[in-house]
C-alpha cells in the first residue's frame, strides 16, 4: 500500500494530549488544569441569537470569506479593542483560529522555507509549518527574563529562506505579553527580508495590567503582518469554532481560494453567535476577565509560597509556566503528579526544546479547583525534592 506522507507521518501529537488521555482514561478523582478552556458558558445572549438565526433560516452556506455582517463585526472589533484597522474585504471568517493560522501558512510558505517562532510555543506551529513542507525553526527565548521577546536572538535566524514569523501575544504557555519596541524590531527585520509576521493573537481580549494592543497597530509595516483572531476565549465559544484571519488583500484573496477547498465557510449558526459576542452586551465578558485576573493573581500568590517551584508572572492569557526545580523531563514529571498527586498538567516539552523542564498550569479553572490543585501540586513537589 501506498504510505502516508512524509509530511503528515512528521508531524507528531503533543504530549498535551498524552497527558489528556491518561487524564480520560481513569476514573480517580483528578484536578484537570491541563486544558486551556474556560470554564464559563458562552453568554446567553449569544446562545439566543444563534438560535433565533438558525429558527430563521440561516443554516446554509456562506460567502467562503464569511457573511458581511459577521466581517464588519470583526473589523469594527479589532479596531476598537486592539487599534487594528483592517476593511471587512481583508477579512476572513475561518473555523477557529486554527484554521486561520493553517491557512496563512499554506499561504505564504512555500516549501523548504523557514517558519520561526520564539520558544516555548504553542506545538501546532510546527505541524502548520510540516504540513506546508516548510521548516519550522525554535527560536529559545531566555527563561531568565521570564520568556520575553529577545527580539536580536530571532533576527538572528531570519534570512532569504525566511517565510514567516510566528509571534503569539498574550503567549501560550507562558502567558507574557511581549514588549512592543521588541515587536516593532522584528516586524522590521521580516519585512527586510521579505517575510510575513503571524500574529497569533487568540487571547489578547485576556491581557492584563496594560491595554492590549494589536502587533498590526505596533508598527511601520502592517502589511507584512497577518492577524489571527478567535472567539474561543475571551468569549468563552472555543465549541463554536469560529475565528478570522486579517491582512493585505493579496495574501486574504488567495486565503479565501483555499479556504474553498478546506471547509467553505465557518458555521452560518457560528457567524450570527460571532455577531451577537462582538457586538452585543459585553458585561458578561467583563466578568469572565475579572474572574481570570482574579485566578492569575491566586496562582502567582500560591506559587511564591511553594519550595521548589517559581514561575513567571503571567502578563495574560490564562497560562502559568511552572518550574519545578531539578526536573529534567517534564512528561515523566507529569505523569507522577497524575499517578501519585491527582493532579493534571501539561508538560513543557509538548511546547518545544525550550520548554523542557516545565509544567503549564492553565487557571481556566474555579479557584477551588485551582486551590486544590496546587496543594497537590506543593505535595508532588515536596516529595520529590531532595
Amino acid at each position: 500500500m501506498h504510505e502516508p506522507t512524509a509530511r503528515v507521518r512528521r508531524a507528531e501529537r503533543s504530549s498535551i494530549r498524552v497527558m489528556y488521555d491518561l487524564a480520560e482514561s481513569t476514573d480517580r478523582d483528578l484536578v484537570r488544569l491541563e486544558v486551556g478552556e474556560p470554564d464559563f458558558d458562552t453568554p446567553e445572549h449569544v446562545i439566543d441569537a444563534a438560535a433565533a438565526a438558525a429558527k430563521d433560516g440561516a443554516t446554509h452556506y456562506t460567502p467562503n470569506a464569511g457573511t458581511p455582517e459577521c466581517r464588519e463585526a470583526i473589523s469594527d472589533a479589532m479596531v476598537a479593542d486592539y487599534g487594528v484597522d483592517h476593511d471587512p474585504d481583508k477579512i476572513v471568517v475561518t473555523v477557529g483560529g486554527m484554521e486561520a493560522l493553517h491557512l496563512a501558512t499554506l499561504s505564504v510558505v512555500e516549501p523548504g522555507e523557514d517558519v520561526l517562532f520564539p520558544g516555548p510555543a504553542w506545538p501546532n506551529y510546527e505541524n502548520q509549518a510540516l504540513l506546508a513542507d516548510g521548516r519550522p525553526v525554535e527560536v529559545p527565548m531566555p527563561a531568565e527574563t521570564g520568556y520575553g521577546l529577545d527580539a536580536n536572538r530571532l533576527i538572528a535566524e531570519m534570512g532569504a529562506d525566511t517565510a514567516a514569523v510566528v509571534l503569539t501575544t498574550p503567549s501560550n504557555p507562558t502567558g507574557q505579553v511581549f514588549d512592543p519596541e521588541a515587536i516593532r524590531a522584528v516586524v522590521e527585520a521580516a519585512a527586510d527580508c521579505g517575510a510575513y509576521v503571524i500574529a497569533d493573537e487568540v487571547y489578547a481580549g485576556l491581557t492584563y495590567d496594560r491595554d492590549p494592543r494589536g502587533i498590526a497597530a505596533l508598527t511601520g509595516h502592517p502589511e507584512h503582518v497577518l492577524t489571527v483572531g478567535s472567539c474561543s476565549k475571551t468569549y468563552a465559544m472555543t465549541g463554536w469554532r469560529l475565528g478570522w484571519l486579517a491582512g493585505d488583500r493579496t495574501v486574504i484573496d488567495e486565503v479565501v481560494k483555499i479556504h474553498e477547498s478546506t471547509t467553505a465557510c465557518a458555521s452560518s449558526v457560528a457567524q450570527n453567535a460571532a455577531i451577537a459576542a462582538l457586538t452585543g452586551p459585553q458585561e458578561p465578558f467583563e466578568e469572565m476577565y475579572d474572574a481570570f485576573e482574579e485566578r492569575r493573581d491566586y496562582v502567582v500568590e500560591r506559587v511564591a509560597g511553594i519550595n521548589g517551584l517559581t514561575a513567571p508572572r503571567p502578563d495574560g492569557a490564562f497560562y502559568a509556566f511552572l518550574d519545578p526545580e531539578g526536573v529534567t523531563d517534564s512528561l515523566a514529571f507529569a505523569k507522577y503528579l497524575l499517578g501519585e498527586h491527582g493532579v493534571v498538567l501539561a508538560p513543557g516539552s509538548g511546547f518545544g526544546d525550550a520548554g523542557e523542564g516545565n509544567l503549564r498550569l492553565s487557571f481556566a479553572a474555579s479557584l477551588a479547583e485551582l486551590e486544590e490543585g496546587l496543594d497537590r501540586i506543593a505535595a508532588g513537589v515536596a516529595a520529590r525534592s531532595p
